[in-house]
């Protein structure tokens, strides 16, 4: 098992969490959901010593990727990685929801697309592209099977689920996704939300409303 370790940090217009993940010992990096402040995350890479090696996005809501064009400035050869149906997401501010916050001319190109089920190596460890459509139509849910951690964006949170309302978004696609995929995970697994408090997948059987 690889020896882990989680920097998180509350970004952005709509308090969104973004997590560092990095090996303790090669200083490997990987971002999951750059919400804010470029300058912020460039600053705590170089201060850590880490080498980023990608920067993973959930889905393609602007509020988990507004640092993008600033760490790709800085590390041009990072791939920007998300799910293939939210990739036309980054590049539309009426669907990536940028405008009424940002601007009308906020895009973003993926470098590369993951499917439901793939599987990719950083860290020394595997990673699990688990996709949960609901919340938008390609969420992914990143889950590190050796540790136990799941980073699942806005599609479940301590008590309650993502919002479906937005373009794309379907409530029965989103319950079913996280009933059928993400509350078979094992119970021990830690969740690491968009927004809001971490939980564990225990607790969100015993106690979620919803399910």
């Amino acid at each position: 098992m690889s020896e882990l370790n989680i920097i998180s940090a509350v970004l952005g217009p709509v308090a969104t969490n973004c997590y560092t993940v990095h090996h303790v010992q090669t200083k490997d990096a990987v971002i999951i959901d750059p919400a804010e402040s470029g300058e912020h995350i460039v600053k705590m890479i170089e201060e850590q010593g880490l080498i980023l090696r990608a920067i993973l996005l959930t889905h393609g809501h602007f509020d988990h990727c507004m640092a993008v064009p600033r760490l790709k400035k800085e590390y041009p050869e990072v791939p920007v990685i998300i799910g293939e149906k939210d990739a036309s997401f980054l590049e539309s501010p009426e669907l990536n929801l940028a405008e009424p916050f940002i601007g009308s001319d906020f895009s973003i190109k993926a470098d590369r697309t993951v499917k439901d089920g793939e599987v990719l190596e950083f860290l020394g460890t595997k990673i699990e592209c688990i996709e949960v459509s609901g919340h938008t139509p390609g969420g992914i849910c990143y889950y590190f099977p050796e540790e136990h951690l799941l980073f699942d964006g806005d599609t479940l949170f301590r008590g309650s689920i993502g919002r479906s309302d937005f373009p794309g978004g379907n409530s029965g696609e989103l319950l079913r996704g996280i009933e059928k995929k993400l509350l078979t995970l094992p119970e021990e697994t830690l969740v690491f939300p968009g927004h809001d408090d971490p939980t564990t997948i225990q607790r969100e059987i015993a106690d979620n409303m919803y399910f």
